[in-house]
Formats: structure tokens, sequence, C-alpha cells
């Protein structure tokens, strides 16, 4: 179940209805640069810079955020694949798409909730997806058509099935302080070791077997 703050719950409670926007919150890696930067865009028309997490975030409007998928909240570890449209025309979705390294890279999807009467925020915006940018699908359009860009998301758990960098080598280890606990792990399982007074005789590789030919007779 969902906590809100006083706010949020305040206005929920009143039943007096609600405009819901969508924020999402990019970290990508700019080609030109090699530095990560963020990108805020939303569903409203006009920009508007909002508080999450105690930090100020720019968010730009215009109808860059077209549509996304019903997002749901689930126990579980199983990875959630989501999709969002994008307007191709708009120079922030063209800039994310050519400038920015985008594969894997971090998102977030907030909901803010505004009075329809004032456009005055009830209270501030929640966290309903946390993941990363899977792919981006760009294709041309039709003649007369509308371009739009699409963006296959994942959720964070993606995270816990990536695997390992590295072997588990002394080299590998070294980096971690100069930890040598991995010294002698090529030499594993071939060196003796006594325990006590029982000695273990490290594995031998098997003997070649030799296949005499059978001896012919004459008939």
């Amino acid at each position: 179940m969902r906590i809100y703050d006083s706010g949020t719950a305040a206005a929920l409670a009143a039943r007096d209805g609600l405009v819901a926007g969508r924020l999402v919150w990019i970290t990508a890696r700019k080609r030109s640069t090699g530095l990560l930067e963020t990108i805020g865009i939303w569903s409203g028309e006009d920009d508007l810079t909002l508080e999450v997490g105690g930090q100020p975030r720019p968010y730009t409007g215009a109808g860059a955020l077209m549509r996304s998928d019903p997002i749901t909240a689930g126990t579980g570890l199983a990875v959630r694949t989501y999709q969002i449209g994008l307007a191709a025309v708009a120079p922030e979705v063209e800039a994310l798409v050519k400038g920015y390294e985008t594969r894997l890279a971090p998102l977030e999807i907030h909901r803010a909730l505004f009075n329809p009467a004032t456009r005055a925020l009830a209270g501030p915006p929640h966290r309903v997806f946390s993941g990363f940018i899977n792919g981006i699908d760009f294709p041309t359009a039709e003649p007369g058509g509308t371009a739009s860009c699409t963006l296959e998301l994942i959720s964070e758990t993606r995270a816990l099935t990536r695997t390992l960098a590295s072997k588990k080598s002394d080299e590998s280890q070294q980096r971690r302080g100069g930890d040598r606990f991995r010294r002698y792990g090529n030499i594993s399982g071939v060196v003796p070791v006594y325990w006590g007074e029982l000695r273990i005789a490290a594995p031998a590789d098997p003997a070649p077997v030799t296949v005499k030919p059978e001896k012919t007779g004459n008939a």
C-alpha cells in the first residue's frame, strides 16, 4: 500500500478531481563530452521545475511525452517492461536519441497531481517507476503521418540478472586494494594437502589407455 503525504492524501480524500501528470527523468551520458547529464520531460504543456527528493528538477513540456503504458505495482523480483511514447519532432527527444548513450540509462517516472481549477500541486510528486532504458524505436513516419519515438523500459530488478564483469582471478582480486586472496587459485587442486595425518593427494590425470591390435591367424 502506498503512503502519501498529507497534502496528497487530503486531495485524494476530497474527491474533487485531480489532474495527473507523468514526469520522466533520464540520466544518460552525452556522446560529445562523455559526461552524465539529466533530461526531464513531462506530459504537460508548459515547462516547470518541481522538487523531487529534495532537489529541483526542470521538466520540459510542450507535448514531448505523448503516451505511456499503465504502471502497476507488485511484489517479487520479476523484471517488468513498459513503453512510453515520445513526440519525435520535439527537439528534446531528438537530442536524447542522437546526442546521448541511452542504452541502460537510469530512468525514473513520477506522478504529480494538480488541482484542476488552480493548477496548484497537491503534494510532492511520488515515484511510480524506477529502471533503465532497454532500447529506443525510432521508425520513419509514413507520408502525411506523425513521427513517434518509443522507449522500452525495464525495471531496476534487471540489475540483479547481470553477471560478473571479470572472472575470479588473482589479477582481478588485486584491484581490491591489493588483495592476494586468490594468489594460488591457478594451482588449486594440483598441490597435495595434509589434514592432520591424512594426506589428500591431488587428482591425477587418467593414464592413457593403449589398445593393442588383435592377432589374426591364417585360415
